[in-house]
């Protein structure tokens, strides 16, 4: 990528596109592209012709997405399918036609098999079933790879995808409705240490292994890729380390400071037992993650207290 190109990212205040803004600035890209959805809403296919006629951006970060965690996943598979197929078959198309010279879609780890052999390797696309409980992201995101697949074989074009494997960071969602498992355990153990409570209640049984990339070094494996890579060859973007819920559970309460005892709700469902993806394709290019997760959660914490509203962080 060239200094002057210019760059829309799609999803700018989502947790990843936010970082990606911010790291792009940093680097000196000075050309940078954003629109809310008040501005542009995605699932508009005409706005979304218009914008591309109108801006004719030189590159494209697809990184807007209807996400969230088991619950939202499970409780709204319509939602999480149709809108997620919507964004990204507009912006897609709409890229291609306007001659938009390289485009990246991030999509995701539970693209993979539930049951996967560990780490997981990009060979493993479509070689099983899916996780249920988040089985309508997954197939959404399917299909973006597939079209990004598909736009490379039919015309050439350099469109590429990107799996990250679970991210955290400042600018997270820590609504307990809808967060992923690390923010809304950071949350919970706050709110736990706050009132004084003497025991801290997690979902699952604890057991389950999760690999967590803290989202600063994703957003520098995403401007790295977009340097360096242009197969239509999906690649895996994570540290290459796991650890359990329950010892991410203990360190979480270690970095916040609750010191009262973790009690597990077996009721719960806990997901795919281990999913640990195998980095070795992108280390192989010249990238490895930077940030520990103690580190990570450390500064999470810190932007949670800073910038969550009063009643919850107080």
């Amino acid at each position: 990528m060239q200094k002057s190109d210019k760059i829309f990212v799609a999803g700018h205040r989502g947790l990843l596109g936010s970082t990606l803004l911010g790291q792009l600035k940093r680097d000196g890209f000075e050309n940078l592209v954003t629109r809310d959805r008040s501005q542009l809403d995605l699932m508009d296919q005409a706005r979304v012709d218009r914008f591309f006629a109108e801006e004719k951006p030189a590159v494209v970060i697809l990184a807007a997405a209807r996400v969230g965690g088991i619950k939202a996943n499970d409780d709204l598979p319509v939602e999480f399918l149709l809108e997620n197929l919507q964004m990204q078959n507009n912006v897609m198309r709409a890229a291609h036609e306007s001659g938009v010279r390289k485009l990246l879609f991030l999509g995701s780890s539970c693209i993979y098999p539930k049951q996967a052999a560990q780490p997981i390797s990009e060979t493993a696309f479509l070689t099983g079933p899916l996780e249920r409980t988040n089985e309508a992201y997954a197939i959404a995101k399917i299909a973006g790879i597939k079209l990004c697949q598909a736009y490379a074989r039919e015309y050439g074009a350099n469109f590429i995808s990107a799996m990250p494997t679970n991210l955290y960071g400042p600018n997270d969602t820590f609504d307990l409705l809808t967060a992923h498992a690390l923010p809304a355990l950071l949350r919970k153990a706050h709110e736990a240490k706050k009132r004084g409570a003497r025991e801290l209640l997690v979902w699952g049984s604890g057991k389950p292994r999760r690999e967590w990339l803290y989202v600063d070094d994703a957003a520098d494996a995403c401007v790295f890729l977009l340097e360096k890579y242009d197969s239509p060859e999906i690649i895996n973007v994570g540290c290459g380390e796991d650890i359990s819920i329950r010892a991410l559970a203990e360190l979480i309460c270690d970095v916040v400071g609750f010191q009262g005892d973790l009690a597990w709700d077996t009721t719960k469902p806990d997901g795919t037992l281990r999913k640990l993806l195998d980095v070795s394709k992108l280390s192989d290019l010249g990238w490895r993650s930077a940030v520990s997760l103690r580190e990570g959660i450390s500064r999470t914490y810190e932007w949670f207290l800073q910038n969550v509203p009063r009643e919850v962080a107080q």
